[in-house]
């Protein structure tokens, strides 16, 4: 195909998933060429409306109070509020094998919410709709990128359509799988969690009030998180689950019929809900942690779980990939109004130091719970057990803790 110059552009994007739509938002009405390319069909469908009652999409996102303003930057807030979501006031944590827990509360941090869960497809809806109002970015769906080549000038990008799109910078939000990341031959620490996680959404006998549970298991923790049942209906008796667990098991738990799959849930919950009634398909997928040591080299840059992964226990993967599609935008205007090439060195240095640290941190975090928490020896039970129970008194520290999943003292 003929390179023309309706190809060239200053910025490529690859993956319209929530991180990459937010990065093409808040880089929408800039001075830049922008282009959105995405392997998949344009997701522009209003699923609010194709949805019955009954049925949620799979994947949910447990979205902090700083993707929140993020998202009314944006202008997308006000719509994912006419659409399904649930906000949660209170979190119960504890251990399957003693008596330590821990309770986080709205009302302790004088918050209107810890949270709030809403339906993965559901934000990438509104935000496509915010996008394609009039602006500066051009959307290429579906356009999957075969490979890459790196020149001086410009990254080139070859796709299996036959289009031929050219770019000063590439930002790779194509997911923790990435092929951007693997074509530019970025250098990946990885380990695997020995982690599946079944996902799916589930009817409970009782209504969870707007709390979200956590119970952790030697075998992997257990997550109940909180859903509306209808557009602007009270919350009532639906909740996703994450059921982290060791691969065997796992699969075990995926091959039981419903009726004995809806046994063990309740079980394992200890039917703090009540029982669980009705069960949707279900869906497995393993558990790896990746990081980037790098986010950025010559003319590409990453962005989510592109540049990291994590587990996905304390719910925080999307908002980090967020508060990074945040940083990266901010740096490159910045660099911009001083004069800087979107390249420039100078701008991606920045927006890694400004990210990397903190996703350091959360990712060493998670790892630490998952470690502790599999950990079955009675001294390390006993000390996890007394630990727990010591912070829920603690107020200032549990409240601490609180405020830095939340994103409110990041």
């Amino acid at each position: 195909m003929k390179r023309t110059k309706k190809n060239d552009f200053d910025v490529i994007i690859v993956g319209a998933g929530m991180v990459g739509l937010t990065v093409a938002s808040l880089l929408k009405d800039s001075q830049l060429r922008v282009a959105l390319v995405d392997r998949n069909e344009d997701p522009t469908i209003n699923v609010a409306e194709e949805h019955d009652q009954r049925k949620f999409d799979a994947r949910v996102s447990a979205l902090s109070a700083s993707s929140r303003m993020i998202f009314k930057q944006l202008g997308v807030w006000n719509l994912l509020e006419e659409k399904r979501h649930c906000d949660f006031h209170t979190m119960h944590v504890w251990d399957a094998d003693g008596t330590g827990s821990i309770t986080f509360s709205a009302e302790d941090l004088a918050v209107p919410r810890l949270g709030t869960i809403v339906e993965n497809s559901l934000v990438i809806d509104a935000l496509m709709q915010r996008l394609k109002l009039k602006g500066n970015v051009e959307l290429f769906c579906p356009c999957s990128v075969n490979s890459l080549d790196e020149g001086e000038d410009w990254v080139t990008l070859n796709t299996k359509e036959h289009q031929i799109l050219r770019a000063k910078l590439v930002i790779a939000a194509d997911g923790a799988n990435s092929k951007i990341r693997e074509f530019s031959n970025f250098r990946v620490r990885e380990w695997e969690y020995n982690h599946h996680a079944i996902v799916a959404t589930v009817k409970t006998e009782m209504p969870h009030q707007m709390t979200a549970l956590q119970r952790f298991m030697p075998t992997g923790p257990l997550a109940f998180l909180p859903l509306s049942s209808d557009t602007g209906a009270e919350c009532k008796e639906y909740s996703s689950i994450v059921w982290s667990a060791e691969p065997s098991y796992a699969k075990n738990l995926i091959n039981l019929s419903d009726k004995d799959f809806r046994i063990e849930l309740t079980k394992h919950a200890e039917a703090r809900f009540g029982e669980v009634t009705d069960c949707s398909s279900r869906y497995l997928f393993p558990l790896k942690q990746r990081h980037s040591v790098n986010y950025s080299k010559q003319r590409i840059v990453l962005v989510g779980d592109a540049a990291h992964s994590i587990h996905p226990l304390a719910g925080q993967g999307v908002n980090l990939g967020l508060l990074d599609a945040e940083a990266l935008s901010n740096e490159i205007r910045k660099g911009l109004d001083a004069g800087r090439p979107v390249c420039d060195p100078v701008i991606m240095n920045r927006y890694q130091r400004a990210r990397k640290g903190h996703n350091l941190g959360m990712m060493a975090l998670m790892e630490g719970f998952k470690r502790v928490f599999a950990e079955d020896t009675l001294a390390i039970r006993w000390l996890r057990n007394f630990g727990m129970s010591s912070i829920n008194d603690l107020r200032p520290v549990k409240n601490f803790l609180a405020r830095r999943a939340m994103g409110l003292d990041s």
